[in-house]
Protein backbone atom coordinates (compact mmCIF):
# COMPACT_ATOMS: atom_id res chain seq x y z
CA UNK A 1 0.00 0.00 0.00
CA UNK A 2 1.51 3.56 -0.74
CA UNK A 3 1.18 5.62 1.74
CA UNK A 4 1.75 9.97 0.51
CA UNK A 5 2.43 12.35 3.65
CA UNK A 6 1.33 15.81 2.70
CA UNK A 7 2.36 19.00 4.74
CA UNK A 8 1.56 22.63 3.73
CA UNK A 9 4.62 24.76 4.44
CA UNK A 10 4.62 28.61 4.40
CA UNK A 11 7.91 30.01 6.07
CA UNK A 12 8.57 27.00 7.47
CA UNK A 13 13.02 26.82 6.98
CA UNK A 14 13.39 26.26 10.51
CA UNK A 15 12.00 22.72 11.10
CA UNK A 16 11.94 21.40 7.60
CA UNK A 17 14.95 19.34 7.91
CA UNK A 18 13.56 17.69 11.94
CA UNK A 19 10.36 16.77 10.55
CA UNK A 20 12.23 15.10 7.75
CA UNK A 21 13.79 13.54 9.73
CA UNK A 22 11.64 12.24 12.01
CA UNK A 23 9.06 11.13 9.05
CA UNK A 24 11.63 9.18 7.11
CA UNK A 25 12.58 7.18 10.33
CA UNK A 26 8.84 6.15 11.04
CA UNK A 27 8.57 5.28 7.32
CA UNK A 28 11.84 2.61 7.83
CA UNK A 29 9.52 1.45 10.52
CA UNK A 30 6.23 0.97 8.53
CA UNK A 31 8.11 -0.44 5.90
CA UNK A 32 10.07 -2.52 7.57
CA UNK A 33 6.97 -3.63 9.38
CA UNK A 34 5.47 -3.98 5.45
CA UNK A 35 2.59 -1.48 6.65
CA UNK A 36 3.66 0.81 3.17
CA UNK A 37 5.41 -0.12 0.40
CA UNK A 38 9.10 1.51 -0.75
CA UNK A 39 7.12 3.46 -3.32
CA UNK A 40 5.31 5.77 -0.48
CA UNK A 41 6.36 9.32 -0.25
CA UNK A 42 6.59 12.89 2.26
CA UNK A 43 5.40 15.89 -0.33
CA UNK A 44 6.19 19.42 1.08
CA UNK A 45 4.06 21.94 -0.51
CA UNK A 46 5.27 25.03 -0.65
CA UNK A 47 2.84 27.83 -0.13
CA UNK A 48 4.97 31.03 -1.43
CA UNK A 49 7.38 30.99 1.36
CA UNK A 50 9.47 34.09 1.53
CA UNK A 51 12.37 32.35 3.47
CA UNK A 52 14.39 29.33 2.33
CA UNK A 53 11.63 26.67 2.39
CA UNK A 54 11.67 25.71 -1.39
CA UNK A 55 15.48 25.74 -1.22
CA UNK A 56 15.20 23.25 1.49
CA UNK A 57 12.64 20.98 0.19
CA UNK A 58 14.86 20.98 -3.06
CA UNK A 59 18.09 19.88 -1.22
CA UNK A 60 15.98 16.78 0.98
CA UNK A 61 14.28 15.52 -1.92
CA UNK A 62 18.03 14.64 -3.69
CA UNK A 63 19.13 13.48 -0.50
CA UNK A 64 16.21 11.26 0.21
CA UNK A 65 14.07 9.00 -2.21
CA UNK A 66 10.76 9.63 -0.06
CA UNK A 67 10.91 13.13 0.10
CA UNK A 68 9.28 14.92 -3.03
CA UNK A 69 8.09 19.11 -3.34
CA UNK A 70 5.56 20.90 -4.89
CA UNK A 71 6.18 24.74 -5.04
CA UNK A 72 3.13 27.32 -5.60
CA UNK A 73 3.13 29.90 -7.51
CA UNK A 74 2.23 32.36 -4.78
CA UNK A 75 0.95 32.22 -1.52
CA UNK A 76 -2.77 31.09 -1.71
CA UNK A 77 -3.60 30.26 1.97
CA UNK A 78 -3.30 27.10 4.30
CA UNK A 79 -6.24 25.20 3.09
CA UNK A 80 -5.57 25.73 -0.93
CA UNK A 81 -2.08 24.80 -0.69
CA UNK A 82 -3.43 21.77 1.47
CA UNK A 83 -5.63 21.07 -1.35
CA UNK A 84 -2.81 21.50 -3.87
CA UNK A 85 -1.16 18.72 -2.72
CA UNK A 86 -3.90 16.17 -1.80
CA UNK A 87 -4.80 16.80 -5.44
CA UNK A 88 -1.29 16.93 -7.15
CA UNK A 89 0.30 13.30 -5.12
CA UNK A 90 0.12 9.79 -5.94
CA UNK A 91 -0.94 7.25 -2.95
CA UNK A 92 -3.47 4.42 -1.74
CA UNK A 93 -3.75 6.62 0.96
CA UNK A 94 -2.91 10.20 1.69
CA UNK A 95 -3.00 12.23 5.05
CA UNK A 96 -2.42 15.65 5.70
CA UNK A 97 -0.33 17.32 8.56
CA UNK A 98 1.17 20.60 9.35
CA UNK A 99 5.20 20.75 9.03
CA UNK A 100 5.39 22.29 12.68
CA UNK A 101 5.82 18.81 14.28
CA UNK A 102 2.92 19.58 16.74
CA UNK A 103 0.55 16.75 15.79
CA UNK A 104 1.67 13.43 17.13
CA UNK A 105 2.93 11.76 13.89
CA UNK A 106 3.43 8.52 16.62
CA UNK A 107 -0.42 7.97 15.44
CA UNK A 108 0.27 7.29 11.98
CA UNK A 109 -0.06 4.02 12.24
CA UNK A 110 -3.00 3.72 14.15
CA UNK A 111 -4.46 5.42 11.31
CA UNK A 112 -3.25 2.88 8.70
CA UNK A 113 -5.01 0.25 11.23
CA UNK A 114 -8.27 2.06 11.14
CA UNK A 115 -7.74 2.23 7.41
CA UNK A 116 -7.31 -1.54 7.00
CA UNK A 117 -10.28 -2.22 8.80
CA UNK A 118 -12.27 -0.69 6.35
CA UNK A 119 -12.25 3.26 6.99
CA UNK A 120 -12.19 5.30 4.34
CA UNK A 121 -11.45 8.63 6.44
CA UNK A 122 -9.80 8.72 9.40
CA UNK A 123 -9.68 11.85 11.38
CA UNK A 124 -6.44 12.62 14.15
CA UNK A 125 -8.69 14.64 16.98
CA UNK A 126 -6.78 16.44 20.22
CA UNK A 127 -7.56 14.82 23.13
CA UNK A 128 -7.18 17.76 25.21
CA UNK A 129 -5.74 21.38 24.79
CA UNK A 130 -3.79 21.36 27.50
CA UNK A 131 -0.58 23.26 25.43
CA UNK A 132 -3.34 26.26 24.61
CA UNK A 133 -3.82 29.54 26.63
CA UNK A 134 -7.44 29.85 28.15
CA UNK A 135 -8.42 32.28 25.82
CA UNK A 136 -7.55 30.29 22.54
CA UNK A 137 -9.19 27.00 24.60
CA UNK A 138 -12.17 28.93 24.64
CA UNK A 139 -12.55 30.59 21.52
CA UNK A 140 -11.82 27.07 19.69
CA UNK A 141 -13.86 24.63 22.13
CA UNK A 142 -16.76 27.74 21.17
CA UNK A 143 -16.02 28.36 17.57
CA UNK A 144 -16.51 23.92 17.24
CA UNK A 145 -20.02 24.17 19.18
CA UNK A 146 -20.87 26.99 16.99
CA UNK A 147 -20.86 25.69 14.05
CA UNK A 148 -22.56 22.36 15.23
CA UNK A 149 -25.03 24.94 16.71
CA UNK A 150 -25.54 26.13 13.10
CA UNK A 151 -25.94 22.69 11.44
CA UNK A 152 -22.61 22.20 10.15
CA UNK A 153 -21.12 18.77 10.21
CA UNK A 154 -17.72 19.32 11.40
CA UNK A 155 -15.59 16.75 14.19
CA UNK A 156 -15.14 18.23 17.08
CA UNK A 157 -11.45 19.26 18.22
CA UNK A 158 -9.74 18.16 14.56
CA UNK A 159 -8.11 20.05 12.90
CA UNK A 160 -6.60 19.07 9.28
CA UNK A 161 -4.64 16.38 10.23
CA UNK A 162 -6.49 13.10 8.68
CA UNK A 163 -6.23 10.21 6.74
CA UNK A 164 -8.10 9.70 3.25
CA UNK A 165 -8.49 7.34 0.81
CA UNK A 166 -7.66 7.02 -2.81
CA UNK A 167 -11.38 7.28 -3.62
CA UNK A 168 -12.28 9.69 -0.76
CA UNK A 169 -9.94 12.25 -2.66
CA UNK A 170 -11.29 11.49 -5.99
CA UNK A 171 -14.72 12.25 -4.77
CA UNK A 172 -13.05 15.67 -3.25
CA UNK A 173 -12.06 16.62 -6.68
CA UNK A 174 -15.85 17.04 -7.56
CA UNK A 175 -16.31 19.74 -4.71
CA UNK A 176 -15.69 23.14 -6.62
CA UNK A 177 -15.58 25.82 -5.06
CA UNK A 178 -13.38 28.16 -4.15
CA UNK A 179 -14.10 29.43 -0.48
CA UNK A 180 -12.53 26.59 1.13
CA UNK A 181 -12.88 24.95 4.94
CA UNK A 182 -11.89 21.40 4.56
CA UNK A 183 -13.05 20.47 8.14
CA UNK A 184 -16.57 20.31 7.25
CA UNK A 185 -15.88 19.65 3.30
CA UNK A 186 -14.52 16.29 4.19
CA UNK A 187 -17.45 15.24 6.37
CA UNK A 188 -19.30 16.23 3.06
CA UNK A 189 -17.48 13.38 1.01
CA UNK A 190 -19.32 10.10 3.34
CA UNK A 191 -17.89 6.81 3.42
CA UNK A 192 -17.03 4.90 6.46
CA UNK A 193 -14.97 7.31 9.26
CA UNK A 194 -13.03 6.81 12.17
CA UNK A 195 -11.08 9.09 15.17
CA UNK A 196 -7.97 8.66 16.51
CA UNK A 197 -7.06 10.54 19.22
CA UNK A 198 -3.70 11.98 20.37
CA UNK A 199 -2.12 14.73 22.62
CA UNK A 200 -0.61 17.76 20.74
CA UNK A 201 2.88 19.31 21.36
CA UNK A 202 4.09 22.53 21.54
CA UNK A 203 5.45 23.78 18.44
CA UNK A 204 9.28 22.43 17.78
CA UNK A 205 10.46 26.19 16.15
CA UNK A 206 9.34 29.42 14.22
CA UNK A 207 6.00 31.02 14.71
CA UNK A 208 2.56 30.22 14.14
CA UNK A 209 0.86 31.18 11.41
CA UNK A 210 -2.22 31.58 12.88
CA UNK A 211 -2.53 34.93 14.86
CA UNK A 212 -5.93 35.61 16.36
CA UNK A 213 -6.88 37.71 13.31
CA UNK A 214 -6.46 35.39 10.95
CA UNK A 215 -8.26 32.68 13.59
CA UNK A 216 -11.20 35.07 13.34
CA UNK A 217 -11.18 35.36 9.51
CA UNK A 218 -10.61 31.95 9.11
CA UNK A 219 -13.55 31.05 11.52
CA UNK A 220 -16.10 33.58 10.17
CA UNK A 221 -15.12 31.76 6.23
CA UNK A 222 -15.98 28.39 8.45
CA UNK A 223 -19.85 29.53 9.62
CA UNK A 224 -20.46 31.81 6.29
CA UNK A 225 -19.46 29.01 3.74
CA UNK A 226 -21.34 26.10 5.62
CA UNK A 227 -24.18 27.62 6.97
CA UNK A 228 -27.10 29.86 6.38
CA UNK A 229 -28.22 30.53 10.01
CA UNK A 230 -27.20 34.37 9.64
CA UNK A 231 -29.27 34.94 6.91
CA UNK A 232 -32.19 33.02 9.50
CA UNK A 233 -31.07 35.02 11.77
CA UNK A 234 -31.77 38.11 10.17
CA UNK A 235 -35.30 36.83 9.74
CA UNK A 236 -35.56 36.27 13.28
CA UNK A 237 -34.07 39.25 14.27
CA UNK A 238 -36.61 41.51 11.92
CA UNK A 239 -39.56 39.99 13.29
CA UNK A 240 -38.27 40.18 16.52
CA UNK A 241 -38.07 44.06 15.59
CA UNK A 242 -41.56 44.26 14.24
CA UNK A 243 -43.03 42.60 17.69
CA UNK A 244 -41.25 45.72 19.20
CA UNK A 245 -42.31 48.24 17.06
CA UNK A 246 -46.19 47.29 17.38
CA UNK A 247 -45.62 47.07 21.45
CA UNK A 248 -43.78 50.46 21.21
CA UNK A 249 -46.90 51.77 18.30
CA UNK A 250 -49.06 50.68 21.64
CA UNK A 251 -47.35 52.47 24.01
CA UNK A 252 -47.06 55.94 22.20
CA UNK A 253 -50.43 56.11 21.41
CA UNK A 254 -51.68 55.39 25.26
CA UNK A 255 -49.31 58.05 26.21
CA UNK A 256 -51.13 60.37 23.12
CA UNK A 257 -54.18 59.76 23.69
CA UNK A 258 -54.74 59.13 27.35
CA UNK A 259 -51.91 61.47 29.57
CA UNK A 260 -50.49 64.83 29.10
CA UNK A 261 -46.69 63.37 29.20
CA UNK A 262 -46.28 63.38 25.29
CA UNK A 263 -43.30 65.89 24.51
CA UNK A 264 -42.28 66.87 20.82
CA UNK A 265 -39.12 65.50 19.94
CA UNK A 266 -38.65 62.78 23.14
CA UNK A 267 -35.90 60.07 22.92
CA UNK A 268 -38.70 57.40 22.10
CA UNK A 269 -38.29 58.79 18.43
CA UNK A 270 -34.62 59.17 18.16
CA UNK A 271 -33.51 55.60 19.64
CA UNK A 272 -35.66 53.61 17.23
CA UNK A 273 -34.28 54.93 14.76
CA UNK A 274 -30.79 54.52 15.90
CA UNK A 275 -31.81 50.36 16.53
CA UNK A 276 -33.14 50.02 13.65
CA UNK A 277 -30.88 51.79 11.19
CA UNK A 278 -27.58 50.15 13.45
CA UNK A 279 -29.94 46.55 12.52
CA UNK A 280 -30.30 47.51 9.04
CA UNK A 281 -26.55 48.19 8.76
CA UNK A 282 -25.45 44.78 10.47
CA UNK A 283 -27.86 42.65 8.04
CA UNK A 284 -26.43 44.62 4.81
CA UNK A 285 -23.04 43.45 5.99
CA UNK A 286 -23.89 39.59 6.75
CA UNK A 287 -25.71 39.43 3.27
CA UNK A 288 -23.08 41.36 0.79
CA UNK A 289 -20.91 38.67 2.78
CA UNK A 290 -22.64 35.96 0.89
CA UNK A 291 -23.21 38.23 -1.83
CA UNK A 292 -19.00 38.09 -2.08
CA UNK A 293 -18.76 34.47 -1.15
CA UNK A 294 -21.07 33.95 -4.42
CA UNK A 295 -19.20 36.60 -6.46
CA UNK A 296 -15.67 34.54 -6.32
CA UNK A 297 -17.65 31.48 -7.20
CA UNK A 298 -18.83 33.08 -10.44
CA UNK A 299 -15.07 34.14 -11.27
CA UNK A 300 -14.17 30.22 -11.02
CA UNK A 301 -10.47 31.50 -11.13
CA UNK A 302 -7.52 28.41 -10.05
CA UNK A 303 -7.88 27.72 -6.50
CA UNK A 304 -3.82 27.02 -6.78
CA UNK A 305 -1.15 27.47 -9.72
CA UNK A 306 1.83 24.64 -9.32
CA UNK A 307 4.84 26.54 -10.32
CA UNK A 308 7.45 23.76 -9.68
CA UNK A 309 7.37 19.80 -8.80
CA UNK A 310 10.57 17.79 -7.69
Amino acid sequence: MQLTIVLPSYNEEEVLHETSSRLLALYKKLISDKKIDDNSRICFVDDGSKDNTWEIIQELSQKHLHVSGIKLSRNRGHQNALLAGLFSVEGDIIISIDADLQDDINIIEDMIDSYNSGNDIVYAVRKERATDTAFKRATAEGFYKLMHLMGVDIVFNHADYRLMSRRAIEHLKEFKEVNLFLRAMIPLVGFKSDNVYYDRAERFAGESKYPLKKMLSFAWDGITSFSVMPLRLITAMGFLIFLVTIAMSVWVLWIKLFSQEAVPGWASTVLPIYFIGGIQLFSIGIVGEYIGKIYMETKERPRFIIEKKV
